[in-house]
């Protein structure tokens, strides 16, 4: 699958042109240096995460492979932790972002967002059979449980907004987010539900649930340096091309549908 994927990325780098250099500095500040710097946490599994050989793979890996290959550009991954991503793209060190990334109103004064290229929701892990059955977040809102949610995201905004009676505790990376779970130094983990089912499954001993439902939906875009729209326009036209082939559909497939990958986490 994956070779038919790269041959037909190919085919659509030809197709497509490179949108044109005049009044967007951005794009050709990137065309010009001949490589395409996306910035990503690395420990986002499913869709970025670190093998057991150490290179980063995942969905959102594949999917910068091959917007960069449609770009006729070189792929640098920069990796750095999530709530460090967006100060990056603003100095200039990275091109975009492609981490998860929840599209918000807020976010949107910091950059310019296209996509979504997958819908995800908010949901909750935990030891807890009374928690996990609970409808909607009205029942989560009590002074008395403590969440985890990873720093700089919408789970720690959605904590905040929605379970303000609740404490709050952020870390910076999903490992050490599980380990105080593990730990019973919090209630609950509040994440994107691909997160909570993926830990849910690498624990089946700890006697982890989630709800039935997400609490959220979150569409998950390619975040871009504001001011360029010819930089939008021409990603917008290959994200629409990924998607008329079949290619980011095929992506989503193999990497939200399917466990065959599992075996390649340390």
């Amino acid at each position: 699958m994956l070779r038919s994927i790269a041959i037909s990325v190919v085919a659509l780098s030809l197709a497509i042109p490179a949108a044109a250099d005049s009044g967007s500095k951005v794009l050709s500040r990137i065309l010009d240096s001949g490589t395409l710097r996306v910035g990503m946490s690395g420990n986002q599994p499913p869709l970025n995460f670190k093998g057991k050989n150490g290179d980063l793979m995942g969905m959102e890996v594949d999917l910068a492979a091959a917007l960069a290959t449609a770009m006729r550009l070189d792929l640098e991954v920069v990796q750095k932790p999530f709530g460090e991503l967006l100060g990056a793209l603003s100095a200039g060190e990275i091109d975009m972002v492609i981490s998860g990334m929840t599209v918000t109103p807020r976010r949107n004064t910091k950059a310019a967002f296209v996509g979504p290229y997958f819908i995800s929701g908010k949901s909750i892990l935990t030891r807890s059979s009374a928690l996990a059955a609970v409808e909607g977040a009205g029942a989560l809102d009590k002074a008395d449980l403590e969440f985890v949610a990873l720093a700089g995201s919408t789970s720690e905004e959605f904590v905040e907004a929605a379970l303000p009676k609740a404490k709050l505790v952020t870390t910076p990376d999903y490992d050490t987010a599980v380990k105080l779970l593990l730990e019973d130094k919090v209630d609950a983990l509040v994440a994107d539900r691909e997160i909570v089912a993926l830990t849910a499954f690498r624990n089946p001993e700890a006697g982890l649930a989630s709800l039935r439902e997400p609490l959220t939906i979150e569409p998950i875009g390619i975040a871009v340096p504001p001011g360029d729209p010819l930089l939008v326009n021409h990603l917008e036209n290959l994200i629409g091309a990924l998607e008329g082939s079949g290619l980011l559909s095929a992506l989503r497939a193999r990497w939200l549908e399917r466990n065959d990958w599992l075996t390649q986490l340390p």
